[in-house]
C-alpha cells in the first residue's frame, strides 16, 4: 500500500538514517532487513509529528523495516487495533525492540492486550512468544486498574516457560516474572516463591531466570 502519508513518512525515516550505527546495534541484537539504524528520541519526535494516524501505522508495518514498524507502534491507535492486525503484527516480529516497543506503545493500550497474552505465549516462534511476556511485563506497569489477581494467575505461564533456553524469550520470561513482583507486596511474595523454585530447577535458562529474579526481588523487599 503507498499513499502520501506513507511516502512521506519514509522520507522522513530514510533522512535521519544512520548507517554508521548499524553494526554496533546488531551487537545489542537491534538487527532486521533494512533497518535505518534510528535511535529512538528520532523516532518518538516523528511520532510526534505524524501524530496518532491507524492506517499509517498499518502501512509503516507493512514494509518490513525495523525503524517504520517501530514508528508503526507509536502512531497506532490502540482502541482500532483488531485481534487480527496484532495477531498480524507478531508475526511478523525479527528484532526484540520491535517488539518491545509495540508492547509498550500500542499493544498494552488495547482493550485486547490481556486475552493476546497467553495466546502469544504459548506460540513457539521466538519473537511471538517473546511478544507474549513482554506485553505481561508491560502491563504489570502500565495497566494500573487491574486486580492483582490477574498477574497471580500468570504465573504458571511463567513456570511453564522458563526451560526455553533462547535469549529472547527467556529474558522476557525473566523480564515478566520481575515486573510482576515490584509491582505490588501482595505479588512480591508469590513471584519470589516461584523465582525460588526456579533456582532449583534441572534446566539452566529456568535457574537463569529464578536467580536473577530473586535478586532484583529480595532488594526490592528490603
Amino acid at each position: 500500500m503507498s499513499s502520501p502519508r506513507l511516502d512521506l513518512a519514509l522520507q522522513r525515516l530514510r533522512a535521519e538514517a544512520r548507517p554508521d550505527q548499524l553494526a554496533g546495534m546488531a551487537a545489542f541484537g537491534l538487527t532486521g532487513e533494512d533497518r535505518l539504524g534510528l535511535a529512538v528520541p528520532t523516532l518518538r519526535a516523528l511520532a510526534r509529528e505524524f501524530k496518532r494516524d491507524h492506517e499509517l501505522a498499518l502501512a509503516l508495518w507493512d514494509t518490513g523495516i525495523p525503524d517504520a514498524q517501530l514508528l508503526a507502534g507509536m502512531v497506532a491507535e490502540p482502541a482500532k487495533l483488531t485481534v487480527a492486525q496484532m495477531d498480524h503484527w507478531v508475526a511478523g516480529m525479527r528484532a526484540w525492540d520491535v517488539c518491545d516497543q509495540a508492547c509498550l506503545n500500542a499493544f498494552v493500550k488495547s482493550p485486547l492486550a490481556w486475552a493476546a497474552i497467553p495466546r502469544w505465549a504459548a506460540r513457539h516462534a521466538e519473537f511471538e512468544k517473546r511478544a507474549g511476556f513482554a506485553l505481561l511485563a508491560v502491563a504489570a506497569v502500565h495497566q494500573k486498574d487491574r486486580p492483582d489477581a490477574d498477574f497471580l494467575a500468570c504465573l504458571p505461564l511463567i513456570e511453564a516457560a522458563a526451560d526455553d533456553g533462547r535469549n529472547f524469550v527467556r529474558k522476557a520470561v525473566n523480564w515478566a516474572l520481575r515486573q510482576i513482583g515490584k509491582r505490588s507486596s501482595a505479588l512480591r511474595e508469590p513471584a519470589l516463591t516461584l523465582a525460588e523454585r526456579l533456582c532449583q530447577c534441572g534446566e539452566t535458562s529456568a535457574r537463569w531466570i529464578g536467580s536473577n529474579a530473586r535478586r532484583e526481588l529480595s532488594r526490592a523487599g528490603t
